[in-house]
C-alpha cells in the first residue's frame, strides 16, 4: 500500500502541464484548432438533457418558428434590419437605456412596480427586471443552439410566479459561404417554456450574478469572490482568475478588442468568453468583463460545451529562435486571422501585423 500511495501523486503531478506547455508553441505546430462542426442534438437529447428548472409545455395554438424568425429578420441582411433596431427603441426605451445597449429585448410587461423583460445577448437568453429604478439581469442557461425564444410574444411573460415565454426546439446549420454566420432550423414548433421566478433569481453568495449564470460560465455560485482577488465578481472585469501585471500578461491584453468607450466596468452583463488554458491569458487585466473555457471539452461546463459563445481566438506564443525579446502571437476571429510579431522593449511590446487572412 505505501508504493501505492506515492505513485498516485507522482502520475497525477506528472499529467499536469506547466505555464510553458500551455502558454508556447513550437515552431511548426498549429497554430489554431481546426474546425468541427457539431452533430446537432435531436428533440430527445435536448429534453432528456434539459435543467431540472425548466418546464416544457406543448401548445395548441402558437406563433410558428417560421412565422416568427422571419419578421425577426434573423434570414436575411436586408433593410428590415433597420425596422428591428427601430422597434428596439421605440418599444424598448426603458429597458434599454436602463442597461446600457447590451440586450436586445423581445418582451416587456409591468408587474406593479418592477418592470420585466425578455432579452439576448452574446452569451444567451436572460430575464431583465428593472424595480426602483434598479435594473438586474437573470441568465436562463437555456442554449441558443437548442432554444429558440419568440421575437415576439403573444402572452405574459410572467404569471403565477414563473417566467413563461413562447419559441421552439431548434438546431443550428452553417450558411455555405457565409464564414461565422449561423441560421437555425425548427425540429419542434410551439412550446412554451417555464421557469420558477425563484429558482431563476436564485444568488445564493448574493454577488449579482445569478446561480444559473456562475454555473453556466464556470464561476463559484457559493462564494462572491470566485478568484480570491478581493473583488466581488459583479464589479470583477476578471472574476474568474486573479489578474496579474507581468510580461506576458500585458502582451495578451495588447490584443484585447478595443471598444473605444470609457463607460465598460458598467457593463456588468457583456463578456469576452475566450477558450485557453494558459495562465498568463488567464492573469490579464482587460477594460471589458472577460471569462475563460478551459480547451477541454470535458473540462468545460455543460452549456458552454454546447453553446458557441466566444467571438475570436489569440494562440499560445511562438518565440524567436534568435532573440529572447521577440515572439510571435495570432488571433482569429470568424472571418479574419492577424498574424503578429512582438518585440519586447525597455518594459513594453511593440507589435507589428505581419499577415493575415480575410475571408
Amino acid at each position: 500500500m505505501r508504493i501505492l500511495y506515492f505513485v498516485l501523486p507522482v502520475l497525477f503531478f506528472s499529467c499536469s502541464l506547466s505555464t510553458e506547455q500551455k502558454c508556447f508553441m513550437n515552431k511548426g505546430d498549429q497554430i489554431f484548432k481546426g474546425y468541427e462542426e457539431q452533430k446537432p442534438y435531436s428533440v430527445k437529447q435536448i429534453l432528456n438533457e434539459k435543467p431540472d428548472y425548466l418546464e416544457i409545455v406543448n401548445l395548441k395554438q402558437y406563433r410558428t418558428f417560421k412565422k416568427d424568425s422571419m419578421q425577426a429578420g434573423i434570414h436575411s441582411y436586408s433593410s428590415e434590419s433597420e425596422s428591428i433596431w427601430a422597434r428596439q427603441d421605440r418599444e424598448f426605451k426603458v429597458l434599454k437605456d436602463a442597461f446600457s445597449d447590451q440586450f436586445m429585448f423581445c418582451s416587456q410587461q409591468q408587474v406593479g412596480n418592477i418592470l420585466y423583460g425578455l432579452g439576448k445577448n452574446r452569451l444567451g437568453f436572460w430575464l431583465l427586471k428593472i424595480e426602483n429604478n434598479k435594473p438586474a439581469a437573470y441568465f436562463l442557461g437555456l442554449s441558443f443552439s437548442h432554444y429558440y425564444m419568440n421575437s415576439i410574444q403573444q402572452g405574459p411573460i410572467i404569471k403565477d410566479g414563473f417566467l413563461q415565454f413562447e419559441g421552439s426546439l431548434v438546431k443550428i446549420i452553417k450558411v455555405a459561404g457565409l464564414p461565422g454566420y449561423d441560421d437555425y432550423s425548427a425540429m419542434e414548433d410551439g412550446k412554451l417554456f417555464k421557469i420558477n421566478l425563484k429558482d431563476l433569481m436564485k444568488d445564493s453568495d448574493n454577488d449579482g450574478y445569478n446561480d444559473i449564470f456562475e454555473k453556466s460560465f464556470g464561476l463559484n455560485p457559493d462564494d462572491k469572490d470566485t478568484d480570491g482577488d478581493g473583488m466581488n465578481d459583479f464589479e470583477d472585469l476578471n472574476p474568474m482568475f486573479a489578474s496579474e501585471k507581468n510580461k506576458f500578461s500585458q502582451l495578451y491584453e495588447l490584443l484585447l478588442p478595443n471598444y473605444g468607450t470609457s463607460n465598460l466596468k458598467k457593463l456588468n452583463y457583456t463578456f469576452e468568453v475566450y477558450e485557453t488554458d494558459c495562465d498568463y491569458f488567464h492573469q490579464i487585466n482587460p477594460e471589458l468583463r472577460v471569462l475563460f473555457m478551459p480547451e477541454s471539452k470535458s473540462k468545460q461546463t455543460y452549456y458552454t460545451r454546447v453553446t458557441d459563445v466566444t467571438d475570436g481566438t489569440i494562440s499560445k506564443i511562438r518565440k524567436d529562435d534568435k532573440d529572447p525579446d521577440t515572439v510571435y502571437i495570432y488571433e482569429s476571429g470568424s472571418s479574419f486571422t492577424n498574424d503578429y510579431k512582438a518585440k519586447y522593449v525597455k518594459g513594453k511590446w511593440i507589435l507589428e501585423n505581419t499577415g493575415g487572412t480575410v475571408v
